[in-house]
Formats: structure tokens, C-alpha cells, sequence
């Protein structure tokens, strides 16, 4: 880990990839449960980085992270927020080609992973979930899309997203949900946080929207 100061109070932590950040994520967590990671108003992680922001004495928190090193994120830990999908997108039969499948069969292999949310950016609400295998990574669009419908469910890389609002991009498109994935009214407004483990199932049309979702206890 490499630790980089950020003004006069924040810490910029600098690791391998995003299954590191996880790790560190969870270490953070249990830190400010415990009470041993000291003041920090916010905790914002990215692709490779992790942003302490608020720290009371980001010298001394520094030191904390001299003997750190990644260990796995204990299965089934986070709260699951399961998301209703139907999986009529305009990308689905390139992509089912792609991996030289039936679209029946993509289907089955996304909905047959468990994700986690790594980190959000692009837009309020947008976030990038890991835990599709690497060999069903796909490159993102040549030419984006202007518009992307909110609620469309896309691949890129080896990350899924759901678009939080019509906006903009180069996604590959698998399907669509009705769930919100931002509302200011909510506490937290984003649906999908950090650390969130999230599960796709596949819906009828009829199906694809709750009147209210909220993240399942841990199981």
C-alpha cells in the first residue's frame, strides 16, 4: 500500500486493484466500529484507492497502515440487495455470441453470480459491481450510446452497472429494472453503497419493479 497525504486532512490510500480495496474497506469498517481508526468523516473508495477524508490527525492514522497487508472478504458478509431484471437488452445477443452461448445460457451466468459493490462514480448512483468471472469480460461500445434509458442493467470490463438515470453511454445493455437506484428522499439515497452484495434475478416485465427495496439482512 502506498499512502499519500491529501491537504490538511485527508489520506489517500493507494492499492493494487479493487479486490484490495474491498479488503481494505472491510478493514476500515471494522476499525471505525471498534473505535481504533480514530476521527474520519468519510470513507470514498475507487477503482485502486480508498479516500480518508475529515481525519483528525492524518500523520499519526498514517502509521496504522505501515504492517497492512489484503486478506479475503469473508463470504456473505454485507448486507444483499437482490435486483429484478428483464433481460430483453439491445446488447444481449452480441454478447450471448460473444461467449458462445444461448441468450437463455447469459442469462443463467449473470444471474448465477453474486456481486459486490466496489465503488460508484459517473453518476449519483451509479455503482461498479465486481464478481463477474474474468472470462466474461467484454469491451465497452465503440460508439456510445447518447442515451441509455435509467434502470438498464450493462456490462463493461468485468464490471456490471445500472444506470441511476437516463444518461449517456457506452455500456453493453443486458436488460432493465424498475428499481430506483437514487432518491434523495431515501437515507442512504444511493440504493447500492460500498461493500453492498448484490444478486440479479430475471423478471417478466410485469415483475421488474418494487414498490419499495431496501437491503435484506445478511445471509
Amino acid at each position: 500500500m502506498r499512502v499519500h497525504r491529501v491537504g490538511r486532512s485527508a489520506l489517500l490510500l493507494e492499492v493494487a486493484d479493487d479486490s484490495e480495496v474491498a479488503s481494505l474497506l472491510d478493514f476500515l469498517n471494522e476499525g471505525q466500529q471498534d473505535g481504533t481508526l480514530g476521527a474520519v468523516a468519510e470513507v470514498v473508495p475507487a477503482a485502486r484507492t480508498v479516500l480518508l477524508d475529515g481525519v483528525a490527525e492524518p500523520g499519526l492514522l498514517a502509521k496504522r497502515f505501515a504492517d497492512w497487508r489484503p486478506s479475503p472478504v469473508p463470504a456473505g458478509s454485507g448486507p444483499l440487495v437482490e435486483v429484478p431484471v428483464v433481460y430483453d437488452g439491445a446488447d444481449l445477443p452480441e454478447l450471448a455470441a460473444r461467449w458462445g452461448v444461448s441468450e437463455a445460457e447469459a442469462v443463467r451466468i449473470h444471474t448465477g453470480q453474486e456481486y459486490r459493490v466496489a465503488f460508484c462514480g459517473f453518476a449519483p448512483g451509479f455503482a461498479y459491481l465486481t464478481g463477474l468471472p474474468e472470462r466474461f469480460a467484454v469491451p465497452r461500445r465503440d460508439s456510445p450510446r447518447t442515451r441509455v434509458p435509467a434502470g438498464s442493467v450493462a456490462l463493461a470490463g468485468r464490471y456490471t452497472g445500472v444506470y441511476p438515470a437516463a444518461s449517456p453511454g457506452g455500456w453493453q445493455l443486458l436488460g432493465r429494472t424498475g428499481l430506483p437506484l437514487w432518491d434523495e428522499r431515501r437515507d442512504p439515497a444511493a440504493l447500492l453503497t460500498p461493500g453492498t452484495r448484490v444478486r440479479f434475478t430475471e423478471a417478466r416485465p410485469t415483475e421488474d419493479r418494487l414498490t419499495e427495496a431496501r437491503p435484506t439482512e445478511d445471509r
